[in-house]
């Protein structure tokens, strides 16, 4: 819901404060926020960013998050470059 409809012409920061308070044991769980924050990096990525710098998720879809946009063609090569430097080891 939140990938769908906040992130383009209707974004809200809110958006990315509810997603990184989400914490759970979960695979699947973990991997949607992940995802989240993978896309919001792409598209919203001056509001997104201060998450991955502030450390705002748990290790592990901290670092899924960064891997997914690594991979991802929406983001430029120096977002790249800094995004590897962000992660956690």
């Amino acid at each position: 819901m939140l990938m769908e409809h906040f992130l383009d012409k209707d974004f809200t920061p809110k958006a990315l404060e509810l997603a990184a308070d989400i914490r759970s044991k979960e695979y699947y769980i973990n991997m949607m926020t992940a995802w989240f924050f993978a896309t919001a990096l792409a598209k919203q990525y001056e509001a997104a960013l201060p998450y991955i710098e502030d450390r705002r998720l748990d290790a592990w879809t901290h670092n899924k998050a960064i891997q997914k946009s690594i991979e991802s063609r929406r983001i430029t090569d120096g977002q790249k470059a800094y995004l590897r430097s962000l992660k956690l080891k």
